[in-house]
């Protein structure tokens, strides 16, 4: 059965409560509306949304909720093994004026300020095993035709190849290494603060996102 007909595609959400500087997260109120927002929209045929969880701000002390969320994921998904698990990741940058979808993420920890947890690394390896924190490694999604599908329809996003080493980044670099592992595909992207980009503007462009991610998996 599993070869029959077009794969589906199921995309998990994860944004991020508050932090140092940044009193109201916008990625916490964009992933906690998406649901609602989508069904009133509708989703093309052959999408799911499926889980939709807010992550502490944190880094060590957070990857256990990460990696339960991540596993769970799975567990929603398993019973028919033709659907394509993508693991979709909303931080904010408090300094950007546009989207910004990174290619990578960094086997660095250098926490510019202590995460949520009073955790400040610096220059440390996200995960030993790893080797070097020069290490990097790359999602698997189409970010190039993704970029095309949202510049199409009127959304200032660009590439980037730097996100960061702060929280965001270790983030990613888990859920990348957890993606190859399972087969998964994983994707973070930054957004702007509401007073940048409004947040009606960044309800639609987390939409389609969706649809561009589901159409080029």
């Amino acid at each position: 059965m599993g070869s029959e007909g077009p794969k589906s595609v199921v995309i998990n959400v994860t944004g991020f409560k508050k932090f140092q500087g940044v009193a109201e997260n916008p990625t916490e109120i964009i992933v906690n509306n998406l649901k609602t927002y989508v069904e009133k929209r509708g989703l093309p045929s052959g999408l799911t949304l499926g889980s939709c969880t807010i992550l502490e701000t944190a880094g060590d002390g957070a990857s256990p909720a990460l990696y339960k969320a991540m596993e769970s994921g799975i567990s929603k998904t398993d019973s028919n093994t033709n659907d394509q698990v993508v693991w979709l990741h909303l931080g904010v940058n408090s300094g950007a004026m546009k989207f910004a979808i990174e290619r990578q993420a960094v086997n660095e920890a250098t926490f510019r300020c202590p995460d949520e947890f009073g955790w400040q690394p610096q220059q440390f390896p996200i995960i030993e095993a790893d080797g070097e924190i020069s290490r990097a490694r790359e999602t698997s999604c189409s970010i190039d035709a993704i970029l095309k599908i949202l510049k199409k329809k009127g959304f200032d996003v660009a590439v980037s190849d730097d996100a960061g080493r702060f929280v965001c980044n270790y983030v990613y670099y888990h859920s990348l290494r957890f993606a190859e592992e399972k087969g998964h595909k994983s994707l973070f992207v930054h957004v702007p603060l509401f007073s940048r980009i409004d947040e009606e503007t960044q309800m639609r462009f987390v939409a389609s996102l969706l649809q561009a991610l589901a159409a080029t998996c």
